[in-house]
């Protein structure tokens, strides 16, 4: 169970500098702020001094704005969006280079869902949010006040000074970032304050289940009720609390791990492949182009203390900018002869797949952007090629059965890979029901070599509008009709993943059948809905479907930080599942600190790897069943 007591905080200790290993040679190319234009208009100009349209759900703000016209819009698109989960709206809010907000008249931003809040600029340091950037616990009722249901929205690329100038006292004490899945900090410096992961202020410290924090820098971070998180390459100052599964890779200030499980840590010196999230900035002339940062082994702390994130610059002339309007013709027009794609806030349904032929292809979306697979169709496939760079997309099931949401590779042999250059996906979600009813075979498919998952929530939703069960039966309709067999299939040798959340698949919810992958931190809730065990057993009888397969013949595999989360409620007596993780035994196969807890309901969770580890079961609910490492 979550937490519920409020820790200590205290002072944070200087900010510790990067230390790359592997001699990265970093860029030092420091960007002026662009020219201030009208406040909230059209983003200003663009490439050749042309007007960028990037739709009707992008504002771009100006530091000249005055901080209540800025404040009164944010209030107006958080009070419609705090509670709307499973609607269509999108919104990005850009802020050019400059500080927003006064010390007596601070910017305090609250973000719902499928809202973006990002800086323009060349440096975190260029944009400055005087104030607050939150999330809250949301009620449900008045007397149920969660955040385990705070999913899609992004902060990044901006700097927090915290100030909680005219908020009560409680709010007044810490930043809050009361989230879940499907929700990542990046590139952001939180300073002059203390940062939340959890709301202590909303009835008290309750359930959150996040989540994903890349490339940023804070002092106290209060962990509190989060129930597990990844912190990659970034520098903190100190973490407090734990629930299950804590994990920090590449990170400056990070706790020891030493006495795991007590407390849950996980951590890596250095994260073994990382590439940051490609971003949207001005130049000094005032241009609007894309930075995608280079792939890098082997590092930790943030990629731009140093001058610019080591990567390539993109002028926005060379992407398409997608709205709703735009045909599908003319995006896979752009795609075949190796254009990039910025897709805006908005849900598209893809009617016909969209295809990433050429190497070195970006498809970024900003403000939540969703891809809705309709006549079952795989909405984007990206063929063998190195270097495609895949970020901030939403990818929906539709009501008729798709095979694959998204496919990486054919898997017919073809491919060619560059491990300097893997393909990468960053902040990518899948969402099999929720809005409606979802229908797919696989979410994600990876068959090609040297692929970077980069922070994925894979979701077959246990919740959603009304009728979202399509009967009167509640659970059992459901996992009759939104139906979703595998989360993610990795064929290909050499894959990579850094924030791995993948839950309520019907099968498998993870298959890894290539060599050498690498997870760090996987988090995965089994099924709430199976009807009986019937139903959830595999050809063979055996009891259940292992959240976490490492195919038989593999030989070379290492995960760090796992977690699988048992909660049936259907079924009566109650289910059974053998075992959480199911991996070859094998000295080259490696699991390290990895459990299974069970949450509620009356199913059992037998083993935690193979045929060892303690048994969950409503007679040990909220309490971990740990092993540190297998084999032992």
């Amino acid at each position: 169970m979550a937490s519920r007591s409020v820790p200590a905080r205290p002072p944070a200790p200087p900010r510790r500098r990067r230390r790359r290993l592997g001699g990265l040679l970093a860029l030092t190319l420091a960007l002026a702020a662009a020219p201030a234009t009208a406040s909230a208009a059209p983003p200003g100009n663009g490439p050749g001094g042309g007007a960028v349209d990037l739709g009707p759900n992008v504002t771009v703000f100006d530091p000249s704005t005055p901080v209540d016209q800025i404040q009164a819009t944010l209030d107006a698109t958080h009070a419609q969006q705090v509670d709307n989960e499973m609607g269509t709206e999108r919104y990005a809010y850009l802020f050019k280079p400059g500080t927003y907000g006064t010390d007596s008249d601070p910017l305090q931003i609250k973000v719902g869902y499928n809202t973006e809040i990002s800086g323009l600029g060349a440096s975190p340091s260029d944009v400055v949010i005087n104030g607050k950037v939150e999330t809250y616990n949301r009620c449900l009722a008045p007397d149920n006040c969660i955040a385990l249901n705070n999913f899609w929205r992004t902060v990044s690329n901006l700097t927090i000074q915290v100030n909680g100038t005219g908020q009560d006292g409680c709010r007044a004490t810490a930043n809050f970032w009361a989230v879940s899945q499907a929700v990542s900090l990046r590139r952001v410096q939180v300073q002059g304050g203390d940062l939340s992961l959890m709301d202590y202020c909303t009835a008290g410290p309750q359930y959150a289940s996040g989540g994903f924090i890349a490339d940023s820098t804070a002092g106290t971070v209060i962990n509190g009720s989060q129930q597990q998180w990844i912190t990659r390459n970034s520098v903190i100052g100190s973490w407090s609390n734990g629930v299950w599964n804590q994990v920090f890779s590449g990170v400056e200030g990070a706790p020891s791990d030493a006495t795991f499980p007590d407390p849950p840590y996980t951590t890596l010196e250095t994260t073994p492949l990382s590439r940051e999230k490609p971003f949207l900035f001005v130049d000094e002339r005032g241009r609007y182009a894309v930075r995608v940062p280079d792939a890098q082994r082997d590092t930790r702390g943030v990629s731009w203390d140093e001058g610019m994130t080591a990567g390539r610059t993109i002028p926005l002339s060379d992407f398409l900018v997608v709205t709703p309007d735009t045909g599908f013709g003319r995006i896979n027009s752009q795609l075949a002869r190796g254009g990039h794609l910025l897709f805006t806030p908005g849900v598209y349904d893809v009617a016909h797949s969209l295809k990433v032929k050429r190497a070195g292809t970006v498809v970024l979306g900003i403000g939540q952007a969703t891809l809705t697979a309709t006549r079952g169709v795989t909405p984007l496939q990206v063929e063998d090629v190195p270097g495609v760079v895949v970020a901030g997309l939403t990818i929906d099931a539709g009501t008729q059965l798709s095979p694959v949401l998204l496919q990486v590779g054919d898997g017919k042999g073809r491919a060619t890979s560059d491990p300097a250059n893997p393909t990468t996906l960053s902040d990518v979600y899948f969402r099999v029901g929720g809005p409606h009813i979802g229908k797919a075979g696989t979410a994600l498919e990876v068959n090609s070599d040297h692929v970077l998952i980069d922070h994925t929530w894979v979701w077959r939703a246990d919740h959603g509008v009304e009728g979202f069960t399509a009967g009167v039966n509640g659970d059992t309709d459901r996992w009759r009709t939104n139906t979703g067999r595998n989360g993610v299939v990795v064929n290909g040798d050499d894959v990579t993943a850094t924030g791995l959340f993948v839950e309520h698949f019907q099968q498998h919810n993870t298959i890894w059948n290539g060599e050498r992958g690498r997870v760090v931190l996987y988090q995965n809730e089994i099924p709430y809905d199976p009807p009986s065990q019937a139903d959830w057993q595999e050809p063979d009888g055996t009891l259940g479907w292992a959240a976490y397969k490492v195919g038989d013949h593999v030989r070379e595999h290492r995960l760090d930080g796992g977690g699988v989360y048992g909660y049936q409620r259907n079924a009566e007596p109650g289910i059974t599942t053998e075992t959480g993780f199911e991996v070859p035994v094998r000295p080259g196969v490696q699991l390290h600190h990895v459990m299974t807890v069970h949450l509620d309901g009356i199913g059992v969770i037998e083993n935690v790897v193979n045929d060892v580890g303690g048994r969950s079961d409503p007679t040990t609910q909220g309490t971990p069943q740990y092993v540190v490492d297998y084999p032992g």
